[in-house]
């Protein structure tokens, strides 16, 4: 017998069996913190990695590498899926050749990255997730990728195989490529206007490794990173870039909610970035508001006789917010119509309000009917159990729980035709702060527009009003935007593009001043309709019918309208162009994706282009809400334009995250890459999907 050959053999296994049984009983929670790329996303430097950050994290990245500077978002959407849109500046390209186009812009190119998981690390596997880089942009750096993560101890293990930009390193053949010929090459180049998915593309082409190491210093802020990359920098486009190296390194140093990244790439390349991060989820304000009513000692009157109603409203107002329209109090129910404005989460508002009319109400009355208002027109009743609403609110059981002592309904045919509001009739008037920008166009990086938005009206009851508003611009940049007059044929109408003109040409401007008819047309069906100058751009007539019960997952709408497109030189003129334009709209939050809603919109555009308009919206703990929107049409993308179609992102923030008292207001912060003329939705001034939205809340 071979000793010798024993003795090896004896001390493989050992080796091997060691590095398992480190892995194995190795803690499966993750030492090291996911960071940021170069480009945006959880990863090395400039490569992925398989990891997920708590959902509802969010981080604005900055970095500098050579021919490079990126800006980006990145988001976890869900603990399964995190987005990242993202720009890049290109130093050593100019926008155009043309001069009286783009000047001395320097090239930017937006982007978008999507990845999934498709296993969660356990005690012996690792993180696995799927990829796709660039995959609606002009593909800069369009790539898919499948990587892996496995943690041991402070160590952070990657490894993945890439695809297209993070292929060409060309390590090894495709697999696909053996199950068809077409898999075998990739199209080289960009794609021109942007915008368009290439699904012909993904998965096609050579193949390359990539991974890396992540060690968590024994000093917690400081996070080091080996990187092996995929790309060999021979189709970049700010050129053929020179590699001494594949192996890149970097540093991260984390300063509480600030990340700052230092790294050597290509063997000849300093760059450098900083990261802000926050959680979306637990994003909060401290508030300075009084406890909810304490109901361990009733004083109440011993009948309803002797209720002090000035006192019970006044407090309704003042305690929880519900402003009043209307009150009906009978000896055994109370019915109280009103608006709440100051509490967004509904059971903290029905739990104050609660509090307030039971300890103002004798035994009695059994049943309490809050009926929240929107517009002066009943849309929820949420009947309140006396009885068991007290005992939950005194913790007279364990488990007392009182979100079960009410439930909520759509408002019967008798409370709709015995309310009788009060202060139906008159004048109303408002202002606010408006923000409108644009991203990536060729005159300037960035447009902007803020100012004053003035708004009144007159209501002559609770169906009819006439309502106005101005826009008093402030500041902006949209005499930069000279679309109108460049040489490209024009394919569609501009009832867009012309945005300088009514911007730039009148620092106030009359944005709507319309008639509206509203009411219930049935217990889960609204109508209204509406004429005049209905929008910045349009005037006309039209109408919307919308189907909605009470806390349901699907909502369903129709509207149609005819419209004139306005004289952006006469506040009250209108041109020429006219069109018919209408949608047919299903509004669906689905059971299987936590907190999200989604509409899509099919119809005719005000181009007269027909298509469909699709609107993602993810809600957060906190009530701050991201959203995406796209429409698809029959223009194709060569008449669209650059960017081949209409999209926008979105953040909508709630007031009260920077308030010290509660309130339901909301900040709107649109982002649109670009804006052209396919693919444009009336902005009518009032949508029924937003007056009902008390009926089944998703942004209140």
């Amino acid at each position: 017998m071979n000793v010798s050959l024993i003795s090896k053999k004896t001390a493989l296994a050992i080796v091997v069996g060691s590095v398992l049984s480190s892995a194995a009983h190795a803690d499966t929670q993750i030492r090291v913190k996911p960071s940021q790329m170069v480009q945006g996303g959880n990863g090395l430097i400039q490569t992925p990695t398989a990891r997920m950050r708590d959902e509802g994290g969010m981080a604005i990245n900055y970095t500098d590498n050579g021919e490079y500077r990126f800006w980006s978002v990145n988001i976890q959407l869900y603990d399964w899926m995190e987005a990242t849109a993202r720009y890049t500046d290109v130093r050593t390209q100019l926008y155009s050749q043309v001069d009286s186009f783009s000047g001395d812009q320097t090239l930017k190119d937006k982007g978008l990255d999507v990845k999934f998981r498709l296993w969660k690390e356990s005690y012996y596997l690792p993180d696995i997730s799927v990829g796709f880089r660039d995959f609606g942009g002009t593909g800069f750096f369009e790539s898919e990728y499948v990587n892996a993560s496995k943690s041991v101890g402070p160590f952070d293990f990657h490894l993945g195989v890439g695809w297209g930009y993070m292929g060409t390193a060309d390590d090894i053949t495709n697999p696909f490529c053996k199950l068809k010929d077409s898999f075998c090459e990739r199209p080289e180049g960009f794609s021109g206007r942007g915008g368009k998915v290439d699904y012909d593309q993904f998965f096609k082409g050579t193949m390359a490794f990539f991974g890396g190491i992540e060690y968590q210093t024994p000093w917690e802020p400081l996070t080091l990173k080996l990187e092996l990359e995929g790309n060999d920098y021979s189709r970049d486009r700010a050129g053929r870039l020179e590699q001494d190296s594949r192996w890149n390194i970097g540093a991260v140093y984390r300063y509480k909610d600030l990340d700052f990244s230092l790294n050597y790439q290509r063997g000849n390349t300093v760059g450098f970035g900083v990261t802000y991060r926050f959680n979306m989820n637990t994003a909060s304000q401290i508030k300075f508001d009084e406890k909810p009513r304490n109901l361990r000692v009733r004083n109440t009157p011993k009948s309803i006789d002797d209720v002090n109603k000035a006192r019970l409203y006044s407090d309704l107002l003042r305690e929880s917010g519900f402003v009043l329209s209307d009150a009906k109090i009978e000896e055994d129910s109370a019915t109280f119509y009103g608006t709440q404005l100051s509490y967004r989460d509904q059971d903290e508002a029905i739990e104050r309000t609660g509090r307030i009319i039971a300890s103002e109400l004798p035994d009695s009355v059994e049943t309490y009917h809050i009926v929240d208002n929107s517009g002066g027109i009943p849309m929820v009743d949420t009947q309140v159990d006396a009885e068991a609403f007290i005992a939950a609110a005194r913790y007279e059981s364990v488990d007392a729980d009182i979100t079960d002592t009410y439930f909520r309904v759509a408002p019967n045919k008798e409370q709709l035709e015995e309310y009788n509001p009060r202060n139906t009739t008159g004048a109303f008037y408002s202002a606010d702060f408006f923000f409108t920008q644009s991203f990536g166009n060729p005159e300037d990086f960035y447009l902007y527009q803020t100012g004053l938005l003035l708004t009144g009206g007159y209501a002559v009851d609770e169906n009819l009003a006439f309502i106005s508003s101005a826009r008093v611009t402030l500041l902006d940049n949209f005499d930069k935007f000279n679309y109108l007059v460049d040489n490209e044929e024009v394919a569609l109408p501009r009832v867009r593009t012309r945005v300088r003109e009514y911007v730039s040409e009148n620092d106030v401007w009359l944005d709507t001043a319309f008639l509206q008819y509203k009411d219930n047309i049935s217990e889960n069906v609204f109508g209204q309709v509406y004429a005049g100058y209905l929008e910045t751009m349009f005037a006309g007539a039209g109408g919307e019918i919308l189907y909605r019960p009470v806390d349901s997952r699907v909502a369903y709408g129709l509207d149609l309208n005819y419209v004139k497109q306005r004289d952006p030189y006469s506040q009250l003129g209108t041109e020429e162009y006219e069109a018919f334009t209408g949608h047919a709209s299903v509004y669906w939050k689905p059971e299987f994706l936590h907190d999200t809603q989604i509409s899509v919109s099919a119809g005719q555009f005000l181009a007269k282009d027909k298509g469909v308009n699709i609107d993602f919206a993810k809600r957060f703990d906190s009530g701050i809400i991201v959203g995406a929107f796209a429409a698809f049409t029959d223009v194709s993308s060569e008449e669209y334009g650059e960017g081949s179609f209409t999209k926008g992102f979105y953040i909508s923030i709630p007031t009260d995250l920077f308030l010290l008292k509660p309130t339901k207001g909301r900040g709107l912060f649109p982002w649109v890459p670009i804006s052209r003329d396919g693919g444009q939705m009336l902005r009518r001034p009032i949508r029924l999907i937003d007056a009902t939205e008390v009926r089944s809340p998703f942004f209140d």
